[in-house]
């Protein structure tokens, strides 16, 4: 389930809020951006006020108040803000792309500026590794951005990852798991040599398997993007021997990603990424050429419009970019109703779409 599944398929109450606004990623700019933010928090307010007098207002936005004091959250900026809120649901989204400001009360989620990002068929994920540390990055072809990990990837991490004490040469090495301190017993006692060897090959197994495991439970099925190792070539060949992830890509960055700036990262990755990315689109044309020969597929907007409010709809291609607002908005409108319906969308830049309209869908029957 993606990111934007689950924040239409989830139950909640109403009114829903709906909050957009560019971000900066350094200073000075940056310091505008908390004062942009509570502007457009008095107009979620003054809406929220015009409503039922049964709505809590203060319950609503007080979530929001308290982000808009995080100074920490303001200086770890990327291009945009995104904020969703309910009774009982309060999502933050940090994107790699701008959007417009933006400040909506409704009875659903306004998720049109998050199709154009979080269905662009250009992201992918970054996992970094060796043997004493793991992070996770996330971009596109024009940003990269380190991720927190999920808490149950990070737990992983903890409860398996150490790090050898530093000794004279000789005696012992001491592993401890989650690096817990020096109680008795905390350790693995091991001579040199051999069986060191082995019990850091076997710990480094354990790590990468269990990292594996959470990493496709919370990172890569709820995104549904690519992934790609960053690490010594000898760790990314355990990983994929270990390694259950649909979405891992066969090729990698061989460097320790913390030897690299961002930039330098997204320039490597991106070279890796792009010709999946351009097999993956000329993939989806020629699905879509055979489903349309057996008229399981359309680029008639006003077939597929009737198609995904029927959920017939299997997967949806939209046009990045159009000229005309009207017609983009339509192309949202479809793409939202084929996203409830539990279809795949997926935005594909002009170049490289098969029809002209706009759209091509391909049908589930």
């Amino acid at each position: 389930m993606s990111l934007l599944d689950d924040i239409l398929g989830t139950e909640h109450g109403t009114p829903c809020l709906s909050l957009y606004q560019p971000t900066h990623r350094s200073f000075p700019d940056n310091r505008q951006d908390p004062i942009r933010f509570r502007n457009l928090l008095k107009t979620l307010d003054e809406r929220l006020r015009d409503l039922d007098s049964a709505t809590d207002a203060n319950a609503l936005l007080a979530p929001f108040h308290a982000l808009a004091d995080e100074h920490d959250f303001w200086n770890r900026a990327q291009d945009s803000l995104a904020v969703l809120a309910a009774p009982g649901v309060f999502r933050v989204l940090r994107l790699q792309r701008p959007v417009g400001e933006l400040a909506v009360v409704a009875d659903s989620f306004h998720v049109k500026p998050l199709l154009r990002i979080l269905q662009s068929a250009d992201r992918y994920q970054i996992l970094g590794l060796s043997r004493d540390d793991v992070s996770l990055f996330e971009g596109n072809r024009d940003a990269l951005d380190e991720v927190e990990l999920d808490a149950a990837v990070s737990d992983v991490v903890a409860d398996r990852l150490g790090t050898p004490r530093d000794r004279p040469k000789s005696s012992v090495w001491t592993y401890r798991a989650g690096g817990s301190g020096s109680q008795p017993g905390a350790g693995v006692r091991h001579g040199v040599g051999s069986e060191k060897s082995e019990l850091i090959a076997r710990e480094t197994e354990k790590l990468f398997r269990d990292v594996d495991r959470a990493v496709l439970q919370v990172h890569s099925r709820p995104s549904g993007i690519p992934l790609m190792l960053a690490g010594l070539p000898e760790h990314q060949a355990l990983f994929r021997r270990v390694s259950r992830n649909p979405f891992l890509l066969p090729d990698g960055i061989d460097v320790n990603p913390g030897t690299l700036s961002l930039d330098a990262l997204r320039e490597r990755a991106w070279r890796t990424v792009e010709p999946h990315y351009l097999a993956r689109l000329a993939s989806l044309v020629e699905l879509f050429g055979t489903a349309r020969a057996h008229a399981l597929g359309s680029d008639d907007l006003d077939a597929i419009a009737d198609n995904a409010a029927a959920g017939r709809v299997a997967t949806l291609l939209v046009q990045a970019e159009r000229e005309k607002a009207d017609v983009d908005d339509r192309l949202d409108d479809i793409a939202e109703t084929t996203l409830r319906h539990r279809g795949q969308v997926i935005v594909v830049p002009a170049a490289r779409m098969p029809t002209a309209s706009g759209a091509a869908a391909i049908y589930r029957f």
